[in-house]
């Protein structure tokens, strides 16, 4: 991997301005227009009727407002469709990690019996371009949908307008007594690591086992990877399971400490916030809201 600034992209206010791109797929205006075409194809799904698009939608961050991933035939996933907004800067993919690049994360939906349920090479003879292809152009792709220049970043900027007063003190509580910073930090708004959040953890057992799939460690039962927090207002509902509702709901839950466990990450704790607390940590949260290129 080499770090280049892109010129074939516009890289919005607040995001780093270098992203990690391949050697053997640099970032073309034709391959984003490939991509974008591929993306929007339900020919690439075995019945013909689900796109990357169905279920990544753009106004709702590139997620979708389901609880979980609807596939061919009805079929139903068991997590929660992750936002693919500045994905160009992730260092792992899927909830669990289990990808290492866009370009093997992008072919397995397609492959998925429960999303698109469909073979490479017979996605690749539908469309007429091979599977390399398809997967480059994909990734590419998702390598120009960005999100930045919110309010959040117009005020670390230098314009203090830009927040309410209600959301600035939102800020100085996510940085502060709220504690989301200890894992939603960076441009993005993710550390990229896995946390075990409680979310999993239903009558005395885990309803998904996390991370601990792909690692094979014990202790990673029941972790997910950090969500990115940029337009988050959009992409209800919350958790890798589609489990939370709102904002509001997000914020009650880690108030009251998570779903207590021996595996929960130490970070999370009672935070004991007021009403007023909670309001301002909604209104910072949603001034997380920019511009998201298509």
């Amino acid at each position: 991997m080499v770090r280049l600034l892109i010129a074939a992209l516009l890289i919005p206010l607040g995001l780093d301005l270098y992203m990690p791109v391949p050697e053997d797929n640099p970032i073309t205006a034709d391959n984003i227009a490939l991509g974008r075409r591929l993306f929007n194809d339900p020919r690439l799904s075995r019945d013909g009727t689900v796109a990357c698009a169905s279920c990544h939608d753009a106004d709702h961050a590139f997620a979708n407002s389901e609880r979980v991933a609807r596939g061919v035939f009805g079929r139903s996933g068991r997590r929660n469709v992750p936002a693919l907004i500045n994905r160009g800067w992730g260092r792992s993919f899927s909830w669990d990690g289990r990808a290492t690049t866009l370009e093997e994360q992008v072919l397995r939906p397609i492959e998925d019996p429960q999303e698109m349920d469909l073979s490479i090479d017979d996605a690749a003879a539908r469309v007429g371009v091979s599977k390399t292809l398809i997967a480059r152009a994909l990734a590419t792709y998702i390598r120009s949908i960005m999100s930045g220049n919110a309010p959040y970043d117009r005020h670390v900027n230098g314009d203090r307008s830009a927040l309410s007063e209600e959301a600035q003190a939102g800020l100085v509580l996510f940085r502060g007594k709220a504690n989301c910073n200890a894992c939603h930090v960076g441009p993005t708004l993710t550390d990229e690591k896995f946390h075990n959040t409680g979310v999993a953890w239903v009558s005395s057992s885990f309803s998904d086992e996390g991370r601990s799939i792909v690692s094979g460690r014990s202790e990673d039962r029941g972790a997910f990877k950090t969500p990115t927090l940029r337009d988050v207002e959009r992409s209800a509902p919350y958790m890798h399971d589609g489990s939370l509702g709102s904002l509001e709901d997000v914020i009650d839950y880690y108030d009251r400490g998570g779903n207590q466990h021996f595996l929960l990450d130490p970070e999370v704790l009672p935070l004991g916030l007021t009403r007023a607390d909670k309001s301002a940590l909604s209104a910072f949260l949603r001034s997380l809201t920019g511009t998201v290129t298509k």
